[in-house]
């Protein structure tokens, strides 16, 4: 009985079940077959709604839709086109460092290519660059963010790695400074390419301009000070990590809607709706994932999985090394909110056995799922890139292959210098 359920749980998850319907579908199986009582499914979701830390989860993600709503874009590449525009290859660095800025607050790399892309990808090929570079660029700008605070999968992350014994002592804050000197690896990695491959090319370059650095300033003074609001809050000890989101999304509404205007109040239940639609999705999966977990403890997969690993693989070297190319994969098959809450609770086990930090996996895993994003041939970027420039899903695998040569070599000094990733922390 319990063959034939399974392979009925494979056939409807090969024919498009939901997600949730299939990892709980498996927990249930995994519970039934140790004579579990089912109840525990129902006792794992109230847990995760019961998790305080998850309020900053829907509010973050409100306000990050706001954003993208908002021309919140525009100024943002205006300011730093004004700032750092006049260098060789300044308007590239332009926009590696508008995505990473803006993808780290929408929390969705789609979002970023459709919002920033409309603007950058002009003004690349118009300032002279190819375009088969301006395209390369755009599409793998798209995910730069994700391991800045306060980026959704940083949060996801961190909730997903309390529920474990191996990191019940990790807080959202060590996660947020662990993320931000990764994330400036691979921003000055691209950076590097991007002014090293100009060469190549004669581009024009703009004059500095000291008024226009002031008008684009004036311009985005209510969303400069975002960043310190949300960092310099939690770090400064004014709030906790769900009150600086609540104070986030109060800020976004009052500059969005009552100080540019650009979002008519109107719009705030359709936008509302549109984000909690994402986040209900996210906690659902979330919830059932738990469930499982708690099954797969109980069964002792992950310990199997260590004592297969450790007899077969002799060094952490070479196990970080197979952990960088199975999320490359992972990254092209799952959105990076399925494969945290699948992935998560089988890999960091696995990975403390090596003795890697539980922080220091999770930049490792998000900084991978970011290439997975515009890896061949599913990557998710690929195909937002496509629709929205309209070009041949094969012309952006050409473009973006030197880009993501570059970030993969940006990936292996983040997994082999750990230091990058605990240096702000007190380990």
């Amino acid at each position: 009985m319990m063959l034939l359920l399974a392979i009925l749980l494979l056939l409807a998850a090969a024919l498009g079940a939901p997600l949730f319907a299939v990892i709980a579908g498996v927990a249930m199986l995994g519970f039934q077959s140790v004579e579990t009582p089912l109840t525990v499914m129902g006792i794992e979701l109230y847990r995760i709604v019961d998790t305080p830390i998850l309020l900053a989860l829907p509010l973050f993600t409100f306000a990050g839709y706001m954003l993208g709503e908002s021309r919140t874009s525009v100024r943002l590449v205006r300011i730093t086109q004004s700032l750092i525009g006049w260098m060789p290859g300044g308007l590239a660095i332009v926009a590696f460092l508008t995505c990473a800025f803006f993808t780290a607050f929408t929390g969705a790399s789609g979002v970023t290519i459709v919002a920033l892309g409309a603007l950058l990808y002009p003004a690349l090929k118009q300032a002279g660059y190819q375009e088969r570079f301006s395209l390369g660029l755009v599409t793998t700008s798209g995910s730069l963010g994700l391991l800045l605070p306060p980026s959704l999968p940083l949060i996801l992350y961190a909730v997903i790695a309390q529920q474990l014994p191996d990191g019940s002592g990790i807080t959202i804050q060590d996660v947020f400074k662990a993320g931000l000197l990764p994330a400036l690896v691979m921003i000055g990695f691209l950076s590097l390419y991007g002014l090293w491959i100009t060469r190549r090319f004669p581009i024009p370059l703009q004059q500095f301009n000291a008024g226009e650095v002031k008008a684009a300033m004036w311009e985005a003074k209510w969303e400069l000070p975002l960043p310190i609001v949300v960092l310099g809050g939690i770090y400064g000890g004014f709030f906790a990590v769900s009150e600086a989101a609540a104070v986030t999304a109060l800020y976004v509404i009052v500059v969005e809607c009552l100080i540019y205007k650009e979002i008519p109040l109107r719009k705030l239940p359709d936008i509302m709706r549109e984000s909690m639609v994402m986040v209900g999705a996210v906690l659902l999966i979330l919830g059932v994932s738990l469930a499982l977990t708690n099954w797969l403890i109980e069964a002792e997969v992950p310990t199997r999985l260590f004592d297969f690993l450790k007899a077969h693989i002799d060094s952490r070297f070479t196990f970080l090394l197979l952990l960088n190319v199975f999320l490359l994969v992972l990254g092209c098959l799952l959105d990076i909110f399925s494969a945290l809450v699948i992935m998560i609770p089988l890999l960091l086990p696995v990975a403390v056995g090596f003795g890697v930090d539980p922080v220091h996996l999770g930049i490792i895993f998000l900084a991978n799922m970011q290439i997975g994003y515009c890896t061949p041939p599913v990557g998710m970027n690929l195909f937002m890139a496509s629709y929205r420039f309209k070009k041949p899903i094969t012309e952006l695998y050409l473009a973006t292959w030197p880009f993501l040569v570059v970030l993969f070599a940006a990936v292996l000094v983040i997994t082999y210098v750990p230091w990058l990733s605990l240096a702000f922390l007190a380990r």
